[in-house]
């Protein structure tokens, strides 16, 4: 599998719904830099032509996410988004729709061990 900064939704979807398992399903959203791509829920893509302003804000970044988009199907609700990178160059954005509102996130917190 090779991801680039222009792959489409489609030579993203392997990868997006690997993740997408990984985090118990929880929604999961994922572009690369030049080309739109897919909205996973459920264990289904929903939508292989998408994007969403936290992915964007990533995308010229480059830096970690962590916000509630005020925009788009997931308004109000936490979202976490990171960047691919290669060779320093952002080349996608992989982000998790905490529809937990935050006790996901909160759960992965407390659950960290103290440190020694």
């Amino acid at each position: 599998m090779k991801i680039t900064n222009s792959s489409d939704a489609e030579e993203l979807e392997n990868l997006a719904l690997a993740i997408h398992e990984l985090v118990n399903r929880l929604p999961l959203t994922m572009r690369s830099k030049e080309k739109r791509g897919l909205r996973i829920e459920n264990g289904k893509v929903i939508d292989y032509n998408y994007t969403g302003p936290v992915l964007e804000k990533v995308l010229k970044t480059g830096k970690i996410c962590k916000e509630t988009p005020n925009e788009g199907p997931y308004k109000g609700i936490p979202v976490v988004v990171v960047p691919l990178k290669e060779n320093g160059e952002v080349i996608a954005a992989i982000g998790v729709v905490d529809i937990t509102k935050g006790v996901y996130s909160d759960v992965v917190e407390i659950s960290r061990r103290p440190k020694l």
